[in-house]
């Protein structure tokens, strides 16, 4: 009983955002909205036995995308539109694409067997994974993160800004102004 209600409660966190996500029109509170997804699934995956993905998932997407993603939302300006937004004919595609999803997704999960009887529990799969990571799969394991590091690099430069050339004689006559 007390393993359901926990179940129940992380997915209730997983699934409730979610919506939340979808149906926001601040894009912060979806970013949000979205951490609280990624926590909740976070929690299905340490819940189910899979620590590696649940640290995964807690490191590489809410510690690295959803913040990259915030950042990103709070930095850009939206621009106000004056015009009204259209009407219904934009939710038709969309509602349609997701009927279609909801019914495939219902036909898996109806027809995946669920019994877990008789199965052993669940182990541990870090240490296995980390041992792969430093012996087997170090080359790709560093080559990832130089990419990582250059995509670093380049988002960086991208969005510095460029000054005019004669920017430093505006900022010393602003100076003598303001000493005056």
């Amino acid at each position: 009983m007390t393993a359901d209600l926990i179940f129940y409660l992380l997915a209730a966190l997983t699934v409730i955002p979610a919506f939340w996500v979808v149906l926001s029109k601040n894009l912060v509170h979806a970013g949000f909205a979205l951490l609280l997804t990624l926590l909740g699934a976070a929690g299905l995956y340490a819940w189910l036995g899979a620590d590696f993905i649940a640290v995964t998932q807690l490191m590489v997407y809410i510690g690295g995308v959803l913040v990259l993603v915030l950042f990103v939302v709070m930095m850009t300006r939206v621009p106000k539109h004056d015009k009204p937004v259209r009407g219904l004919d934009r939710y038709v595609p969309a509602g349609v694409f997701a009927l279609a999803t909801l019914g495939l997704l219902y036909k898996v999960i109806t027809g995946a067997g669920w019994d877990t009887t008789g199965l052993p529990p669940a182990e541990p799969t870090t240490a296995e994974i980390g041992a792969n990571f430093m012996t087997n799969y170090l080359f790709p394991f560093e080559y990832v993160s130089l990419v990582l590091l250059a995509a670093l690099i380049g988002a960086a430069l991208l969005i510095r800004e460029r000054r005019p050339e004669d920017e430093p004689e505006l900022k010393e006559e602003n100076d003598e102004e303001v000493a005056s």
